[in-house]
């Protein structure tokens, strides 16, 4: 099976994600710069005319990734990622592909748009029959199976795994924000647990990287978790940051407005 990182298409996708974290030359740097203010659609419009299955997938992404924190782009996302999926060459371009792939039904699937649960599983199954174990590109579907295992299956233990899977592998492969995503779900479900010490552990790691990094449109979500394991004062300090955050970006994530909404009074 294909797929190394010193295969062409290898490198390929290994840019592809290195442009994720503000790498590969100016063009990428500006592309990390609009996809961490949630400028997903002018992120992908800096890769459009970009040849070649890199491209193509990173474009994929953005959009998938829109759709994700926004409720909205489904079709660009769906027509972006059959582009990409048409490009595709070798095994690391198409697990990647199958990779986005599962992520966008996963999408629906969790957001309640459509069920897409059995598509999401079969993608990601395909994605691990074609990337290679070392490929750079591994600890990100890891961690797709993760969310799979954990919010559509019921099944923590399993994504607990896929989760230090995808950790190990995102710090072999220096892949920062990846890092901070299994932080924070590491750190869910150690909080889902009663392990509070473990949880704001993991919470703050998660937003440290993410502000380090820049990342601001994940920034509130972090600010938020965090806040579920601290007790007052600082909880109700860290999630007044992260609304002044989400009402700075136009409310996005969407889907964290009903964490920071106020309780409802109680008669």
């Amino acid at each position: 099976m294909s797929g190394s990182t010193s295969d062409t298409g290898g490198a390929g996708a290994k840019r592809f994600f290195e442009g994720f974290e503000g790498g590969g030359g100016p063009l990428q740097t500006a592309v990390w710069r609009l996809r961490s203010r949630g400028c997903w659609a002018d992120a992908a419009a800096l890769l459009e005319t970009r040849p070649g299955a890199a491209a193509a997938l990173q474009r994929a992404s953005l959009l998938v990734e829109r759709c994700l924190f926004t409720e909205n782009g489904w079709p660009a996302a769906e027509e972006a990622l059959r582009g990409a999926e048409a490009l595709a060459k070798d095994d690391d371009e198409r697990g990647s592909a199958a990779c986005e792939r599962g992520h966008l039904a996963y999408a629906s699937t969790v957001l309640g748009v459509q069920d897409r649960a059995d598509e999401a599983r079969s993608a990601l199954g395909r994605a691990a029959a074609l990337l290679h174990p070392n490929s750079p590109n591994r600890p990100l579907l890891d961690f797709r199976r993760g969310l799979i295992a954990e919010h559509l299956s019921d099944s923590p233990q399993s994504a607990r795994a896929a989760y230090r899977r995808a950790h190990a592998g995102a710090t072999t492969h220096h892949k920062a924000l990846l890092l901070s995503f299994t932080w924070r779900h590491l750190a869910g479900l150690a909080l889902r647990d009663g392990e509070l010490a473990e949880a704001r552990h993991g919470f703050a790691e998660s937003l440290r990287i993410r502000e380090e990094l820049g990342y601001l449109v994940g920034t509130a979500p972090a600010l938020a978790a965090l806040a579920d394991a601290e007790p007052e004062p600082e909880a109700s300090r860290l999630r007044a940051e992260a609304a002044r955050l989400f009402h700075l970006l136009d409310g996005v994530p969407t889907w964290l407005a009903a964490q920071l909404s106020p309780p409802a009074a109680t008669a």
